[in-house]
């Protein structure tokens, strides 16, 4: 079990450290930090920028345009690179950069733009809006003239590639929408492709549904005519940008089906979050805690930016996404705020008929209605530009059309109705003083959807989820409709008829993505989302915290680097009474009984469980219970909840001893399983460790264009880590490998009044630039539980500063 002295000892060691520099820096606080300076066109009023020693800046401006201005300025001073690709990703500009191979990525993009009243997307976001998106670009763009002049250098990964950074307009920061995070649509595909191979029945293996509910095939739909590839175009506007090598670009940038619906799937426990918010009656302190650490996929850059923000009126500190003005996680010295993904159903496929005489009309009603058709110029490196046709029916962009069948495919999002640009409501919450302004802003929220934790210095505690939430009318929206009239949205369910919780009686509240509407909500009326995460992670959370009447800070951190898994500890009670005459189940029988459920890093029976449920158990399961889905429902380590449960209640599926023939196949797919980890590990079971094949090791995705020695600049890691899918650690793998993708790669715990008593993280570190010491340098405190102060107060960040940057307007 990992120890809590360790990074006790380094927290008080930095709380020394800092206010040693304190008292030492009485008379010039900043005496020791680098100085320099810069010039901005368009900033009002001279700044700074204090970088404090764990390479988060904290920004001071005189006024708020400034301060805004400062933000994107600085965005673009340490994360360029990631900011500009952001940008142009999300706008559909990448050919202009790296040429013919990515234009269809670039249609696909455009497909999933808003193209709607820009005037009703800014106001769906608060009054404010507006003005802050137009002072965060205003900064970029005042930085990107310094680079383009060459009053700057270049960034490193601009020469790699061959490009330069672009201005950017106000509006881009709200028109990209296919970065954010929504979901069924890649589900309805799957669930159509098992209900047409083996039954709608053998879905319960794929995924439970939650709350309780038996969904049915549309009336107009055959489940058979969905192709494995319709989500082509809605997989390239959704992934990220390979940089492949140029013999390698056309395998690499090729959708593949079964990749793309396994890791949809896999998806709905590894793109989640954990929070919690603690009372004060249930704190050594007094004084309320909140805890966040959102899971998504991991990369170099991190995803996720730390940064304080300081004017007249404004003082917030956290985490935010780079290209995005504000913060979305975080406090603003009053109020805590913190968020996990709450699964509202956002999307739908729609499935429409084709005029004969006339492809570019599907049926709707009693009659032929004519598709919108929007002709787009795409620049293209080293040739002409080319001529893209987007196309549109009612509903959404069509993806996919099956001539032969005279069919086409279209998505519903949530994407395409003003005020869903992800995170960019928190621009509204941020600044809110107590827990009605918080609900008042809330009120707006469109996506992601999102559990909000809440906390305030006067002890109040409260959660709250917001969604743009389509209301469907006879229908559930768990597989693609006829796109023909009968299966529409009734406008959208308010936010106000979504639950939440203000003090609650248990003296906290947790969320981790679980099913979490009341019993006696309106399930059949608002059908707000019937796929969840497992609710294994928060069944170890609540455990944790109910066992804590004086829960601390140290606490917390412990809680969210915790590996015990809830679903181990229910496959383990399945083992107790087994035995085997087969050497290898007998090896695993031995290991497994007696562990304690923990996925430690140091543990070998964490390494036979995790190489079982993600490559052995599920599939045995399958091949016996469904084998004409058993491929299709690839059974990795985050489609086990189904699984598991099956295999505590197993029915005639599996014949008529359904328990004898589940321990058969407990028993031999844990010996296949042992003798795999054997081969990875080698014969002797006292070398083998989960850390040895559960590593984290990011890699930047412009490497395979570079030289082995930039690599190896660019990379970090390896590094063992402990966790799974399925703990509070939540750190996923790849199912070939066991090689992290996915977890926390930002985690926050806060002393809700006393401020600077609190901690975060953010790997592998705060800087962009490789060559930068805060590119890499908080990746080792991450994997072994560690976290550096989140510094609020002046005084505070002044002794800790060790670079200041002034920057004053040109």
């Amino acid at each position: 079990m990992r120890k809590v002295t360790g990074r006790c000892v380094l927290i008080s060691a930095l709380v020394a450290a800092t206010t040693t520099l304190a008292v030492a820096r009485d008379n010039d606080a900043l005496s020791a930090a680098r100085s320099s300076s810069a010039q901005a066109q368009g900033l009002q009023a001279p700044g700074k920028i204090l970088v404090d020693v764990w390479g988060i800046p904290h920004i001071y401006a005189e006024n708020e345009h400034d301060l805004f201005f400062l933000q994107g300025f600085n965005a673009a001073r340490d994360r360029l690179w990631q900011i500009d690709l952001w940008r142009k990703r999300g706008l559909g500009l990448l050919a202009k950069d790296f040429g013919p191979a990515y234009v269809e990525q670039d249609k696909a993009l455009r497909q999933f733009l808003y193209r709607g009243d820009m005037n009703a997307e800014w106001a769906s976001y608060g009054p404010k809006a507006k003005s802050y998106a137009e002072a965060f670009v205003a900064g970029i763009n005042a930085y990107v003239a310094e680079v383009q002049a060459g009053r700057r250098p270049l960034p490193i990964e601009f020469r790699i590639a061959g490009t330069r950074p672009d201005p950017w307009q106000a509006e881009d920061v709200v028109r990209v929408r296919s970065h954010g995070l929504t979901r069924n649509v890649a589900s309805e595909v799957k669930r159509s492709l098992v209900a047409c191979a083996a039954g709608l029945e053998a879905d319960r293996f794929r995924v439970k549904l939650e709350p309780a509910w038996t969904t049915k095939i549309p009336e107009g739909l055959d489940p058979c005519t969905i192709p494995k590839g319709v989500l082509a175009a809605y997989d390239l506007a959704t992934r990220p940008v390979a940089f492949p090598k140029p013999g390698e670009r056309k395998a690499m940038l090729q959708h593949d089906p079964d990749r793309f619906l396994a890791e949809a799937d896999q998806q709905r426990d590894t793109i989640g979050s954990n929070n919690w918010v603690v009372a004060p009656s249930r704190t050594a302190t007094g004084r309320a805690i909140l805890a966040n650490d959102p899971h998504r996929e991991h990369s170099v850059p991190s995803l996720r930016y730390i940064v304080g923000l300081n004017a007249p009126g404004i003082s917030v500190i956290g985490a935010g996404e780079p290209a995005l003005p504000g913060i979305s996680i975080g406090h603003n010295g009053t109020i805590a705020f913190g968020l996990t993904i709450f699964n509202v159903d956002q999307e739908d496929l729609y499935v429409y008929e084709l005029n004969p005489a006339d492809p570019n009309q599907y049926r709707y009603r009693d009659s032929w209605e004519a598709m919108r058709i929007v002709h787009e110029s795409v620049e293209v490196k080293g040739e002409g530009a080319r001529d893209v046709e987007l196309k549109f029916t009612r509903h959404g962009p069509v993806i996919y059309t099956d001539e032969a069948n005279k069919r086409a495919f279209a998505v519903r999002s949530i994407w395409f109705e003003p005020g869903t640009s992800a995170y960019f409501g928190s621009s509204d919450y941020m600044t809110a003083k107590d827990w009605n302004g918080f609900v008042a802003a809330m009120k707006r929220w469109g996506a992601p959807s999102e559990n909000q934790v809440y906390a305030d210095v006067k002890g109040n505690i409260g959660w709250i989820p917001g969604a743009k939430t389509p209301r469907r009318a006879g229908y559930d929206g768990l597989m693609p409709v006829p796109g023909d009239g009968r299966y529409e949205w009734q406008g959208f369910v308010d936010n106000d008829q979504l639950p939440r919780v203000y003090r609650p009686a248990q003296g906290f509240f947790a969320t981790a993505n679980q099913m979490n509407l009341p019993g006696d909500y309106p399930v059949a009326e608002r059908k707000v989302g019937f796929e969840w995460a497992d609710p294994a992670r928060w069944q170890r959370i609540v455990e944790v915290l109910q066992s804590k009447p004086k829960m601390t800070l140290a606490d917390a951190m412990d809680l969210q680097n915790d590996n015990t898994s809830m679903l181990a500890r229910r496959l383990l009670k399945l083992l107790q009474p087994l035995q085997s005459e087969n050497a290898n189940a007998r090896k695993g029988l031995e290991l497994l009984k007696p562990w304690d459920a923990r996925d430690d890093a140091e543990s070998a029976a964490a390494a036979v469980y995790e190489v079982w449920i993600a490559n052995h158990l599920g599939a045995a399961l399958l091949k016996a219970v469904a084998p004409k889905a058993a491929d299709l429902i690839a059974p990795e380590a985050s489609s086990i909840s189904p699984i598991v449960a099956y295999l505590e209640a197993p029915d005639a599926a599996l014949g008529a001893d359904p328990k004898a023939a589940r321990d058969r196949v407990l028993s031999e797919s844990l010996g296949r399983a042992v003798a795999d980890v054997g081969e990875k590990l080698g014969a002797d079971t006292s070398m083998w460790r989960w850390g040895r094949l559960h590593v984290a090791k990011f890699d930047h995705a412009l490497e395979p264009l570079t030289d082995a020695a930039t690599a190896a600049q660019m990379s970090v890691g390896p590094l063992a880590f402990g966790g799974a899918a399925n703990v509070p650690r939540a750190a996923t793998y790849r199912r070939s490998d066991y090689r992290l993708t996915a977890g926390a790669s930002f985690r926050m715990v806060l002393d809700v009044g006393n401020w600077d008593a609190s901690r975060a993280i953010n790997t592998p570190g705060q800087s962009g630039d490789p060559l930068n010491a805060h590119y890499r340098d908080l990746a080792p405190l991450w994997a072994t539980g560690q976290y550096v102060p989140l510094l609020y107060s002046r005084a505070a960040v002044d002794a800790a500063a060790a670079e200041v940057i002034e920057v004053r307007p040109r």
